[in-house]
Parts: structure tokens; sequence; C-alpha cells
């Protein structure tokens, strides 16, 4: 079964092969999930009364658009990912919602901004990919401002987020090695550690960090549940590269897992995750 899962660990081939295709076909799912976070980095926004807000690792946008609806004009809201498939998506958004977002395709890691830029430096689980986050984050320093502010929302440890590894746990007998994690990668728990990632950012010359947990409530219809399971997490990589029959027979075993969490029509877990903020200037 090893055959079908995708175990690339190059955040490029990932997020320009399954990984993005994924997201993309899942995208209204994960607008829904992730609307609470998407309004605590929105609301952030706007009390730093920031007006340039570069949006890292920004997937198909929604949060990227959704500053720019609330800043309105003279404004300017970029958003970066090194996903072609997922920035292709958030600039049909953009057209399609009429704003002046843009979008570059790039990695942030190394992509040259230009310098103090940015007043705002945002990102909703876009920050723990980097290959090497200390590069990452000295080079979004250098594109913000003097009194620019940090605001980044990642994922707390997997034992805090038992919703996020039940369907890799559930499928490891058919999908030997799915549920495999390694601490401190890049990955969707790489800034489990809280301490590592105040060293990331102190080592970046970031001053005045905080990372505070905060438990955010999330749903999405049930009636979307099996569309979670076949593209999403590594679950759902592995099944995009399955034929029919190992599909089906990883959905039936997985679903049933998931019953404590469906409420009638919906799906309610609870995301574990931090809250980093950080200033530029002393």
């Amino acid at each position: 079964m090893n055959t079908f899962q995708d175990g690339s660990t190059d955040q490029n081939i990932v997020w320009n092969g399954l990984g993005g295709q994924g997201w993309v076909e899942a995208q209204a799912l994960l607008d829904h999930a992730f609307k609470p976070q998407e309004d605590l980095l929105v609301d952030a926004v706007w009390e730093a009364s920031a007006r340039r807000v570069l949006d890292v690792g920004c997937g198909t946008g929604a949060t990227t658009v959704a500053v720019a609806l609330r800043l309105g004009v003279g404004s300017s809201s970029l958003g970066i990912d090194i996903s072609e498939a997922m920035i292709e998506a958030a600039r049909t958004r953009a057209e399609r919602d009429c704003v002046a977002a843009r979008f570059i395709c790039s990695d942030a890691q190394t992509y040259v901004f230009d310098p103090a830029s940015v007043d705002m430096i945002i990102s909703r689980f876009g920050v723990m990919f980097f290959d090497d986050p200390v590069q990452a984050f000295s080079n979004l320093r250098s594109a913000a401002s003097a009194s620019a502010e940090l605001r980044c929302i990642a994922w707390r440890g997997p034992e805090e987020n038992l919703f996020m590894t039940t369907a890799e746990k559930a499928a490891e007998p058919l999908l030997p090695g799915v549920s495999r994690r390694v601490p401190d990668e890049p990955g969707q728990f790489g800034f489990a550690d809280q301490d590592r990632v105040r060293d990331i950012l102190t080592q970046s010359e970031w001053r005045g960090i905080s990372i505070a947990p905060i438990d955010v409530p999330c749903t999405f219809p049930a009636s979307e549940l099996e569309l979670y399971l076949r593209r999403l997490g590594p679950v759902g990589r592995a099944l995009q590269g399955a034929d029919d029959e190992t599909r089906a027979k990883v959905v039936e075993m997985v679903r049933p897992s998931f019953d404590p969490y469906i409420h009638g029509v919906e799906v309610r877990f609870t995301a574990a995750c931090w809250m980093i903020c950080a200033r530029a200037g002393a």
C-alpha cells in the first residue's frame, strides 16, 4: 500500500502536486472550516491600522481577499504561496469578488520583497512549511517597515488536535506509515513547539514576541466529510494516488471514526492553535 502514498517532504513538490490539488478541490470546505481564524487575522489588521498587508502561505486567497475587502480603497493586500494551482484559484477569487488583492507564486523564504514595503505580515496555517524557517522569517522581516507587526496562526501539537489525526490513525492498517509525523519537520505541526518558534523569531531579529494558545471552534457541512477524507491531509494525498478499490476500502474503514465529531448536519471540532505575534522594531 505504500506505493499509493505521496511520501515527498519537498514542499514545492507537495504543494504543486497532490497537496495543492486537494486544497483547491476542497476550497469551499476549508473556507468554511477556517473562517474563524480568518476573522481573527482580519480583525488584527484592522486594529493595527495597517494599510499594506502581506499574507504568507495564502493558499487560495480567502484571507488575502478578506483583508482587501475590509481595508478598502487605498490599501494593499498581497498574498504569496508556492502552489501554482492555489495562486491561480486565489486570482480567480479576487477577480470574482472585484477586489484589488494581488498574488505572487513564489517561496516566501527566498522571494526578493521590496524593502520595508508592508505594515503587517499575517498567515493562517502558512508558515510551518519552510525548509529554513530562520531564513524565511529573516526574509519576511526585510519586507517589514520599522513599525510592522507579525500575526501568524499555526497548529499546536497533534496530541491536542485529535480531529486532524483521526483519519490517518484509522487508515494505518490499510496505508502503513500514513500516520507517521516527525516533530519539528516542515508540515502541519512544524510549529507545535512554542520554544522552537520563539527561538526562530529571535534569530530572525523579530522583537516583542508573544505566543499564546487559542482554541478555535470550527465547523463544516457533514455532507462534505467524504471530500475531506478523499482530498486532504496525509490520507487524502495517499488516496488521490490510489485505485478505486483502495479508496473505497479506506473511506469505509475511516468514516466511522469521525462519528463523535458529527452533530446533525455539521462536523464540529476544535482547532488547537498558537497565535504568534511579533514586531519588526524595538
